[in-house]
């Protein structure tokens, strides 16, 4: 994957602005939502606004809340506090006490009375609660205390407010209208141990009865649904969502040995990582979050999923309802959701008018790069715990960070981050050293469990460039003054080359800012529930003699996104082969008239399909000797078959789209875009997916229910054009 990471950095001499948003400019999204960490999510609609709500755990400022009028296209709304107002030393990184993989988490946000509620957990402190009369604040907390956690929120009809929390045996209990803490003695079980309910609640009435959506981790991730006509109970429960990974398996854990000092690790841990099963789902499936009826009246799920060390984030889910239960997916194919679907209030072939175009900008939540020239820090930005805000400043246009005692990366106090950003993304700073007394370090660091940086260090007055990564306690060093430019400007840019699907990374440097040279190995990165966060980008600036230091300063930090344009990543009108992902093998149209597979390197006629575009993210696809292939049936294999006939989609004036019929799903596709020339295509007749199975010898068939976490099932495909 060396080659992957230096294509990447020879991408960013262009410049590139665009991230990564779900919103494919046709009426379609793809999943993710965000290509970076947004866990815990809940969310809400209040009139024609949606607002969702997420984990921050130990950074700051905490509890983040996006905005958004389709679901689709987000921004960033508030936080709901500036700095944890607790003053033990734990919540600042001091003494050696930390809050990482704690601090504040899974949140519920409602609205009701006229205000905004965000509740929620600080571990040790029990729970909290957040209320504003403007969603961008501000933000009266109020600590309501109490062993209540992970929980969900409920404003009754008849006035009455219950938190619905616990794992496995679900509790209900009612909160005082004035949030000052639980009824007491109104603590009940409602829903009993040995219902196979987990935790992460999310509790709703939708016309007159009470559904609970929880996730449970044992032995696997999934999403129930428990409902009752009344809030104490008695519960039924089903299972909504299961096995969804959109081809993504789960990484690797750090593991730290017993009996190290810190449980974060310290410089010299042997940091070992678990391997993790490609074919296993694990707990890294679709699974927490909350639904949402939108204004078009149609019902989604908002479920995190863990994409690699990016950590996770979220994913939006089309909702069938069936015999009065809200099933996750489409109908035909319940429990699973595509990867790329229409969106709310989008039909195929139909675009609605629900959705006005002036509010479906199609945007990112974030600008990630920063020049440091505002008098605020972006929202972007976070402090890994609380800083000490009389030790770092906006100066001159950059960012300064005085030194303080520390032994390591994760120590170190006034350590500026930001979530890293995938599939693959590449963060580059300029540090200015002049201010670098003896014994600081200072750099672009991975606040993760190992760390890693890479920075220059401070030794009497020699100066040293180091990459460190803690994984293996190793360290590579350059002495500045052997660099072919010295630094006469204080000035050295520092980069870091992230390929996060892959689970890797690496460092760079520039002393000119245009040619780049990299550092140290190519890096293997984890997502771990020590700190439970994915990957961060660090400024740091920490002094390894005890003592405070000098300061460091950082200008123009940019993120580039090489795989956020993927405007070209359908082959709309070339000509293509099809390769079974599990096999290898080409997909050819048989003469006999049904698809089916051939050796590999086969390069015949019948193995070439042009992809013909439908609009809207949908396709036809029509082999070299002029047959389309259709779906006929249930799809069952030697159901995929073909026509010489393809109804068209648009109107005799080519403007308005039709409405599809039967005819039109049956030749008609909706690409799932899985990046990399991998991919799999969504009937529209029974939203199942085209596959053929890699044993059993069958033809293809269009009754898959989805990928399997290695993608080797038999319905994930990869692409290659015919020239």
């Amino acid at each position: 994957m060396g080659i992957c990471l230096l294509a990447c950095m020879a991408l960013s001499a262009h410049a590139q602005t665009k991230s990564w948003t779900a919103d494919n400019g046709n009426g379609t999204f793809t999943n993710p939502l965000f290509y970076d960490e947004f866990s815990d999510p809940d969310v809400i609609r209040v009139g024609d606004d949606y607002y969702l709500a997420g984990t921050t755990m130990h950074t700051v400022p905490g509890l983040v809340i996006l905005h958004s009028k389709d679901l689709v296209n987000w921004e960033f709304a508030s936080y709901c506090f500036d700095r944890f107002d607790f003053p033990e030393d734990r919540f600042a990184l001091r003494n050696h006490q930390e809050i990482y993989g704690q601090g504040i988490w899974a949140p519920a946000i409602r609205y009701a009375n006229g205000q905004f509620y965000v509740f929620s957990n600080i571990n040790g402190k029990g729970l909290q609660c957040y209320t504003a009369k403007d969603i961008h604040g501000p933000w009266t907390h109020h600590n309501m205390q109490g062993n209540i956690y992970d929980l969900s929120v409920l404003f009754d009809d008849d006035g009455k407010i219950y938190a619905i929390h616990k794992y496995g045996e679900v509790h209900c209990t009612e909160l005082k209208p004035d949030m000052s803490g639980p009824v007491e003695g109104t603590d009940r079980v409602i829903i009993p141990e040995g219902n196979g309910v987990g935790e992460g609640h999310h509790m709703y009435k939708i016309n007159g009865m009470y559904y609970l959506i929880s996730t449970d981790y044992s032995p696997n991730g999934r999403t129930l649904c428990s409902r009752s006509k009344s809030i104490w109970g008695p519960y039924e429960t089903r299972v909504i969502e299961a096995d969804e990974t959109y081809g993504y398996h789960g990484v690797g854990r750090t593991t730290v040995p017993r009996g190290e000092k810190y449980r974060i690790g310290s410089d010299g841990t042997k940091f070992g990582v678990a391997p993790a099963s490609p074919d296993a789902t694990g707990c890294d499936n679709a699974h927490q979050g909350g639904i949402v009826q939108a204004k078009d009246g149609t019902w989604w799920a908002l479920l995190m999923q863990d994409f690699h060390s990016v950590g996770r984030t979220v994913c939006l889910m089309p909702m069938t309802w069936e015999d009065g239960w809200p099933m996750v997916g489409l109908k035909g194919n319940p429990g699973r959701a595509p990867r790329t679907w229409f969106k709310p209030g989008v039909e195929p072939g139909v675009e609605s008018v629900a959705v006005p175009q002036q509010q479906t900008i199609r945007r990112a939540p974030y600008d990630r790069s920063d020049n440091f020239n505002g008098k605020a820090l972006k929202p972007i930005w976070q402090w890994n715990h609380n800083p000490d805000d009389k030790l770092w400043s906006l100066k001159g246009g950059r960012l300064r960070i005085q030194s303080q005692p520390s032994e390591q990366l994760m120590w170190a106090r006034n350590t500026l981050t930001q979530r890293v950003i995938g599939p693959k993304s590449i963060a580059t700073v300029e540090l200015y050293t002049k201010g670098m007394k003896d014994g600081d370090v200072c750099g672009l660091g991975n606040i993760n469990v190992p760390c890693s940086w890479i920075g220059i260090v401070k030794q009497g007055n020699t100066l040293t460039l180091r990459s460190f990564e803690q994984m293996t306690n190793d360290t590579t060093e350059i002495s500045l003054s052997s660099l072919l430019s010295p630094l006469s400007s204080n000035r050295i840019l520092l980069r870091c080359i992230g390929d996060y699907d892959n689970n890797q990374m690496q460092y760079a440097y520039s002393t000119d800012g245009v040619t780049f040279q990299t550092l140290g190995r190519i890096m293997p990165l984890t997502y771990q529930l020590i700190t439970f966060q994915g990957s961060r980008h660090a400024l740091f600036a920490y002094n390894t003699k005890g003592k405070q230091g000098g300061y460091a300063e950082f200008d123009n930090f940019t993120v580039e996104e090489p795989c956020a344009d993927r405007s070209q990543n359908i082959p709309y009108g070339k000509t293509i082969r099809i390769i079974n992902k599990a096999t290898g093998r080409p997909a050819i149209a048989l003469k006999h008239g049904v698809l089916y597979d051939t050796h590999a390197g086969d390069k015949s006629e019948l193995t070439q399909f042009k992809v013909i575009d439908r609009g809207q993210g949908m396709v036809a696809l029509q082999c070299a000797d002029g047959r389309y292939i259709k779906v006929y049936g249930d799809g069952l294999p030697g159901d995929v078959r073909f026509t010489t006939t393809l109804v068209p989609v648009a109107s005799s004036d080519g403007n308005a789209l039709l409405p599809t019929t039967d005819d039109i799903n049956s030749t008609t596709f909706l690409w799932q875009d899985f990046l990399d020339h991998d991919f799999m295509l969504l009937s529209l007749k029974n939203h199942r997916y085209l596959g053929k199975s890699p044993t059993t010898g069958s033809p293809y068939s269009w009754d898959f229910a989805g990928p399997d976490p290695a993608r080797r099932n038999g319905a994930v495909l990869q692409w290659e054009e015919v020239k």
